[in-house]
């Protein structure tokens, strides 16, 4: 029996839904295992983002207030404490989880498998399988500490259903130690956006360096982006010319995304690149050279300058929608 624990992100004093592909994992290790699971809200406005969470299916939700932003040292203890007895922590592998759960790992003395693609049961054991070599080879792993940390790849997992009813919901002391009193959060400076979350968006819009500067990705693309209502992607080669900012980037090094549509405008198609997006559903393609690598994974290639062919494709849809 594998009791597993669920360590939700928050945004804005909710829930965020990408951690809901955690719930996900957590539910096939507890049937799977004869196990429950459990979920853990903490930070600022973790009272809201229960009521949320107690939706899908726990055993019970756990909440831990923590005032002010986030900082993986102020989470941690907690969160170690709490996990203390389950077989598994888990969360998604977006950069709260990629930051906070090796902390946790650490302060368990757990073995720590990020980003992973699945998971199975074989004789009461939890197997993970994970990406390697930008996805070229996929590894079996299996964890001896008694306590296993994961994150989940959110690309990989479907998001959990509502489950019917409401879990019960208790307080969680909050811990503290010395490392966590060293540190103050000053503040957040983040961006809104009116479009969807790169990682959870349907759509995925992505350009890269043939858009040649920041002023064509906003005339360019995001005419494009928004007659779709899609989230907008780029490559590293975009945001390391300063085209447009880090959390835009879809790779390796970046975010990994699925969506059901996944539009390259200008992208070549590096490894890096395509181990961030060729899980997409449908893979649509724009790029002079017809023979780029990107071509190997697109659904439908268009061979045209982007500088004529987007414009032309954000007005037919425009039309098409109504606007």
């Amino acid at each position: 029996m594998t009791d597993v624990l669920v360590v939700a992100e928050l945004m804005d004093g909710g829930l965020r839904m990408s951690t809901l592909t955690a719930v996900t994992l957590a539910k096939q290790i507890a049937e799977g295992t004869s196990g429950a699971f459990d979920i853990l809200a903490i930070g600022e406005g973790s009272k809201a983002a229960a009521d949320t969470a107690a939706k899908y299916g726990a055993r019970k939700v756990l909440t831990a207030e923590i005032a002010g932003g986030y900082y993986a040292e102020a989470y941690a203890p907690t969160v170690a404490d709490v996990a203390k007895g389950y077989g598994v922590v888990t969360a998604c592998a977006s950069t709260y989880g990629k930051d906070l759960l090796p902390r946790v790992a650490a302060r368990l003395g757990a073995g720590n498998v990020s980003d992973i693609s699945g998971a199975s049961i074989d004789g009461g054991a939890v197997k993970y399988q994970r990406p390697m070599f930008a996805g070229n080879v996929f590894g079996e792993v299996t964890v001896n500490t008694d306590i296993a940390v994961v994150t989940v790849r959110q690309s990989e997992f479907d998001g959990a259903e509502e489950a019917g009813g409401a879990s019960p919901i208790e307080d969680v002391a909050v811990s503290s130690d010395d490392v966590a009193g060293k540190i103050e959060f000053v503040s957040l400076e983040s961006e809104k956006s009116e479009r969807p979350d790169l990682g959870e968006a349907d759509i995925v819009v992505s350009g890269g360096r043939a858009l040649k500067s920041g002023e064509n990705f906003k005339n360019v693309l995001e005419p494009l982006v928004d007659a779709m209502g899609a989230a907008m992607g780029a490559s590293r080669a975009a945001v390391d010319a300063g085209y447009v900012p880090g959390d835009l980037q879809v790779g390796q090094t970046g975010k990994v995304v699925a969506p059901k549509l996944y539009i390259a405008v200008g992208i070549s198609g590096a490894i890096q690149h395509l181990a961030g997006m060729k899980g997409s559903k449908i893979i649509v393609a724009i790029n002079k050279d017809n023979e780029a690598p990107i071509a190997q994974v697109a659904d439908f290639f268009l061979t045209a300058d982007l500088f004529n062919a987007v414009p032309e494709m954000a007005e037919k849809v425009k039309a098409v929608m109504g606007d």
